[in-house]
């Protein structure tokens, strides 16, 4: 079934579809329908228009492509099932939600609370323009060439890769576990507080008080800038290309560094015999 050139604006407008096509239409008007492709399965959706909220809830196998979600479109994908987004804008609220096996190729986005409780996940060249609370609680991710501007960005995230992707952040990685980032630019304050397995290769991190609390991280080749009073009560294997500004109270590890301007190792937190600290 073909669904081509309509302008529909009433609740649950196409409910339940199964092996169709939706080619150049409008999801918008004065009725303002919710639900429009609620329940559908085996869709493809074509260089269509979502001005109306709650678009694809509890869809399975679709692939979305060249397509608009407005601002109005809030909560656009939810309880979702193998779902590819290629080519799309996606500018609701709370866009992606409860979903698994989902791919975005060649997408950006501005909507707070971006991909919460997300499991099996694939992210290709993507810009997220702005955010707060990015990737809530996702499970199982891989993430390339990714863009990103927000705040508070994967919390209790587990079992994820990220490569060749710039972060501007206020914090990232809080309570996360297993997650292995690549040739990366992370820039944010308080990075990575709590993470159990966080590891950095080749990346180059900037801001205020980076990885305090965490357990068995590892910095490899990595740049620290501005990074200030760093991994407070961590244990730690990190070696940094250049300066970090200050040190405090690492609980056990190995820290190396070209320079290190500051080292402070209070008796009563941390037992200075259990780190080993070395400039080169």
């Amino acid at each position: 079934m073909e669904y081509e050139n309509l302008s529909l604006d009433e609740e649950r407008a196409l409910y339940g579809i199964t092996d169709s096509i939706v080619k150049n239409c409008r999801f918008d008007g004065p009725a303002d329908g919710e639900s429009a492709l609620k329940e559908a399965h085996d869709i493809k959706v074509h260089n269509s228009y979502f001005n109306l909220r709650y678009p694809l809830w509890h869809v399975t196998n679709a692939h979305v492509f060249n397509s608009q979600f407005t601002e109005t479109s809030r909560a656009a994908l939810w309880y979702d099932k193998n779902i590819l987004l290629e080519n799309c804008t996606l500018n609701g609220i709370k866009a992606l939600r409860e979903c698994e096996d989902i791919t975005l190729k060649h997408t950006t986005a501005k909507s707070e609370e971006f991909i919460w409780k997300c499991r099996n996940m694939m992210l290709d060249d993507v810009v997220i323009e702005e955010s707060e609370y990015p990737f809530f609680e996702v499970d199982s991710a891989k993430i390339t060439k990714l863009k990103m501007k927000g705040k508070y960005s994967f919390q209790y995230c587990s079992n994820i890769e990220i490569s060749d992707s710039e972060f501007d952040t206020k914090d990232a990685f809080w309570h996360s576990k297993n997650i292995t980032v690549w040739d990366s630019v992370i820039k944010g304050e308080y990075l990575g507080w709590y993470s159990e397995n966080l590891t950095l290769i080749n990346c180059r991190i900037i801001g205020t008080q980076p990885f305090c609390y965490c357990k068995n991280l590892v910095l490899k080749n990595c740049t620290m800038e501005k990074c200030d009073l760093s991994f407070e009560r961590s244990t730690v294997q990190a070696k940094i290309n250049g300066t970090i500004d200050s040190i405090k109270n690492p609980l056990a590890g190995k820290i190396e560094a070209e320079s290190i301007g500051k080292i402070i190792m209070e008796e009563s937190v941390a037992d200075k015999s259990k780190t080993q600290i070395i400039c080169h």
